[in-house]
């Protein structure tokens, strides 16, 4: 008896050791896939470059897109690779090889497009490090805690990740007023304390599956997944005299193979004996109804921040006075409350969701998600700022409601020999989630303002002095520039007037168009009218993915089910009375 409670008391302490290190983990991923958000203005300046500049777009775009694109392309393959080598094993790799890549970063030894380049190089390879630690940490989690405390070890990481990729607002903020580099070696501490720590303290118990690795599936997988991101990087970009550039043949091109590896990739997948993507998983309702809200909260969810955060560096923040060097800074802070609602949600609906099941709490949290974006949308432009800070508290409960709850209740279906490929999958639908999200949710914002900023721009230009030539040459450039100036905090107009002399204004007017609140009050009504089109977007989707969770079905563990079935073919060969049956299926519920 009591070598019986040794080893459930080291059971029981290893248990709280793997939710402590995953949780470190997916914290640190996460904290550097937002981190940079806040930070990119201090890059930009730390390497000499202006990121506005039509041959600079794409390193924005790739230190925004790349370590996201990275994660979604491997995720799966990796998590599958655990399942077969240990899961454990490539997730201690995962610290490691990002916390190399994280002082690569900060040792960045080049200026202009060579020091911008070799930041979006070494955010690959992070990414790939990031894609190792997401793809396994929900599998060890469900190795290493029962059934009936899973939710809330899964609330406390799922927590992590989310609540990781809004405190890397306030990081990124706060680290960049002294040295850019801070950005990157703030994770090296933590990665290396993860490491050492991973590497003595983790062990593989959960199930191996005795399978080949799928070079074919991984290989059409990365491809076609990569292509199709890719169309979309491209895609956001200007193309000839169009704002955006989804005609463009590269883009098109891009689209064309990655559709085509993409349906050689299901094809593989279906016929193969191992497939790196078991399609048998969908046929569980709970894995498939859960897995589809869980993609459809991503990308809801994935544009949010960037859309918030136009919102308040480029619009409310220089209405309200603040200057454009300090509004990264106060950005992440007066999104504070998105986090707190998330990390108070989260934890405790993962523990609900152990005694309650998934269904009811991740229904209503997506159903508060969506109506969030509702009530944002009646906020003015230039609202008062509880009004707004109850809305995104709102949003954070919600995505806290559902993102624990869900993630538990699909791990909890799946066999053991199936929980790194699961997590891979889950993982991969989360960031091409965010992907995809950051495309649509640029994409539609881009449209809304093509369709109102040009007026607005020739108005305001003409009637502080900017000749009509000259106004008309300004409002008709494409307007995702406008979109990254705000994003960035930046008031264009100076670059794009270039002086007083060449704009043929005098020195008051040109003070007015280059102050903290020209450009401002000029864009929100053109932005507001592209928030309309973006949050109504949100709505739809957050309702679809309302309807998919609803739709999961009663409770179901994968293991209780198994038994029961076990037992219940035990008891008819051994009595062959159905009433034992129903006894001993209620003993093992």
């Amino acid at each position: 008896m009591a070598i019986k409670n040794l080893s459930g008391m080291h059971h029981d302490r290893y248990k709280w050791i793997a939710l402590t290190n995953t949780t470190l983990g997916v914290f640190m991923a996460t904290v550097n896939s937002s981190i940079i958000l806040i930070s990119l203005p201090a890059i930009f300046r730390g390497v000499g470059i202006n990121p506005l500049s039509p041959g600079n777009v794409g390193y924005l775009l790739w230190l925004l897109q790349g370590y996201l694109l990275v994660t979604a392309v491997l995720v799966i393959s990796l998590g599958r690779l655990g399942d077969i080598v240990g899961r454990v094993r490539i997730y201690n790799l995962g610290f490691a090889v990002f916390s190399f890549a994280s002082v690569a970063l900060a040792l960045d030894p080049y200026q202009g497009g060579s020091g911008a380049l070799w930041l979006v190089l070494w955010r690959l390879v992070q990414g790939v490090g990031g894609a190792m630690l997401f793809a396994n940490s929900s599998a060890i989690l469900v190795d290493a805690f029962p059934p009936d405390q899973r939710g809330l070890a899964m609330g406390i990481n799922q927590v992590a990740a989310i609540g990781g990729s809004f405190i890397g607002l306030i990081a990124g903020g706060l680290l960049s007023i002294g040295d850019w580099r801070l950005v990157f070696w703030v994770s090296v501490p933590f990665g290396v304390l993860g490491t050492v720590w991973g590497y003595h303290s983790l062990r593989d118990n959960g199930q191996r599956a005795d399978a080949r690795i799928d070079w074919w599936g991984n290989l059409t997988f990365a491809v076609g997944l990569t292509s199709l991101l890719v169309a979309i990087v491209y895609g956001i970009q200007p193309y000839g005299t169009h704002s955006m550039g989804w005609t463009a043949p590269k883009v098109l091109a891009f689209f064309a193979v990655g559709i085509a590896f993409l349906a050689a990739f299901f094809v593989i997948e279906i016929r193969t004996e191992s497939p790196m993507f078991n399609l048998r998983l969908f046929k569980i309702r709970a894995f498939a109804t859960g897995s589809a809200a869980g993609l459809l909260g991503a990308i809801s969810r994935g544009g949010l921040q960037f859309m918030l955060i136009i919102w308040l560096q480029g619009i409310w923040l220089p209405l309200h006075g603040y200057a454009y060097s300090a509004t990264p800074l106060w950005a992440g802070i007066y999104l504070v409350p998105l986090t707190l609602g998330f990390l108070i949600a989260g934890p405790v609906s993962g523990y609900l969701s152990d005694r309650h099941g998934a269904r009811i709490l991740s229904t209503s949290g997506m159903i508060i998600f969506g109506a969030s974006f509702l009530g944002l949308l009646l906020v003015p432009t230039d609202f008062s700022y509880w009004i707004f800070a109850v809305m995104v508290l709102l949003n954070g409960v919600g995505g806290g409601m559902f993102s624990a709850p869900n993630s538990t209740a699909i791990m909890n279906s799946v066999p053991p020999d199936q929980r790194g490929g699961a997590a891979g999958i889950q993982a991969a639908f989360m960031n091409t989630g965010f992907v995809l999200s950051i495309g649509i949710f640029f994409s539609l914002m881009i449209v809304g303002l093509t369709n109102s900023l040009p007026a607005a721009m020739f108005k305001g230009l003409s009637t502080n002095g900017v000749s009509v030539a000259e106004a008309q040459l300004v409002a008709s450039l494409p307007a995702v520039g406008s979109l990254f100036s705000s994003f960035l905090g930046v008031n264009p107009l100076a670059s794009l007037l270039g002086s007083p002399s060449a704009a043929h204004v005098t020195r008051a007017q040109w003070q007015t168009l280059t102050g903290k609140h020209f450009f401002p009050n000029l864009i929100q009504a053109p932005f507001h009218h592209g928030l309309v089109i973006v949050f109504t977007t949100a709505i739809i989707l957050s309702a679809i993915g309302a309807a998919a969770s609803a739709l999961r079905g009663k409770r179901y563990i994968h293991e209780d089910h198994s038994m029961r079935e076990h037992v219940g073919d035990l008891t008819m060969t051994v009595g062959g009375v159905p009433g034992e049956i129903a006894l001993e299926s209620d003993v093992v519920r």
